[in-house]
């Protein structure tokens, strides 16, 4: 008996520390409840630059933060990335992850206090397989009578054992539904046998070798028009023609000329208006019996005209008579005149 009241007072001992434990986990848990965890976690890769992303979770208090890990398939065990609390809604992959064969897998969760949220992983990413591959730059073109010149660059910094070719596809501006494709590896290549002053539109996308079973097509470039030139051939032949059709035109005038100072005398008796009698004269000719120019000749007679008397009282008046006489007639004569 007396071993065993050491021993219960132990068990009793034990029994109320576990109720002790047990109640202020249950108090912890209730004053942390867990947080939603982010939504739409997906890998964005773009010419193999890659980045975690997901939609930010709401809570009605505090600023929620982030933390993110990855694994390979190589090495099996979670690790930390350079995004630990983070309070943006994206993580870019650190230099340790470049490889672009490389299987990899991440996951992130929400933090806010001692509360945090469940992981959520990704699938399994491989960049040589799920990156999306930009157009290249088109740097410069350079036009010819049938042929362009076109000088582009890479949308990523090659590596050994890749393989990027140029997809390039070209048409005709007015003729849009024809097109013709070539292939080609290097950065500068030519479009040949165009025709010349003709409109021509482009575009090109990578095709990138990763094993000889596996190709990747990057997304085509917005296209580009350009024209192509006058050739030498053409810009003499046309110089030419231009130089007869002057000189036609020289030598057409010249003989016009030379034609109107010959026939000039002819030109201008040929160039004169016609004589014609006046209306009113024709009408007289066929028909002299009609009076119409008869007033031209007649005058009134009821004219007025200047008289004057004269009365003499004897002979010492005559002379004075006689002037005055003088003097009517040459009034009657001036006035006479001024009627005529």
């Amino acid at each position: 008996m007396p071993c065993r009241a050491p021993l219960l007072s132990l068990v009793l001992l034990s029994l109320l520390v576990l109720l002790l434990l047990g109640s202020v986990r249950a108090s912890g848990t209730e004053s942390s409840p867990r947080l939603p965890a982010p939504k739409n976690v997906m890998v964005y890769s773009y010419n193999f630059r890659s980045l975690l992303r997901w939609s930010p979770v709401e809570v009605d208090r505090g600023l929620v933060l982030y933390t993110v890990h990855f694994k390979t398939g190589f090495l099996n065990e979670w690790d930390e990335m350079n995004c630990t609390r983070i309070a943006q809604t994206e993580c870019s992959f650190p230099w340790s992850l470049k490889e672009r064969r490389w299987t990899v897998f991440l996951r992130v969760r929400a933090e806010l206090g001692q509360a945090t949220s469940d992981w959520v992983e990704t699938d399994a990413f491989v960049a040589e397989r799920n990156t999306t591959i930009g157009p290249p730059k088109v740097n410069s073109v350079t036009e010819s009578s049938d042929s362009l010149l076109v000088r582009v660059t890479p949308p990523f910094v090659p590596e050994a054992g890749y393989f990027p070719e140029y997809y390039v596809s070209y048409w005709e501006n007015a003729t849009s539904t024809i097109k013709r494709e070539i292939k080609l590896s290097n950065t500068l290549f030519k479009i040949e046998n165009l025709k010349e002053l003709t409109l021509y539109c482009f575009r090109i996308q990578v095709v990138l070798k990763v094993y000889p079973d596996l190709q990747l097509l990057g997304l085509p470039s917005v296209p580009e028009c350009y024209r192509t030139t006058i050739s030498e051939a053409t810009k003499t032949g046309h110089l030419i023609l231009i130089l007869i059709l002057v000189l036609l035109f020289v030598t057409l005038a010249t003989v016009g000329l030379f034609h109107l100072w010959r026939h000039h005398k002819a030109i201008k008796y040929w160039l004169q208006p016609p004589l014609e009698i006046p209306s009113h004269f024709e009408e007289y000719l066929r028909d002299p019996s009609m009076p119409a120019l008869e007033g031209l000749d007649n005058h009134p007679e009821d004219d007025p005209q200047d008289s004057l008397s004269v009365i003499s009282h004897g002979e010492g008046s005559q002379a004075c008579g006689s002037s005055l006489d003088g003097q009517a007639r040459s009034r009657s004569i001036s006035s006479d005149s001024e009627i005529t």
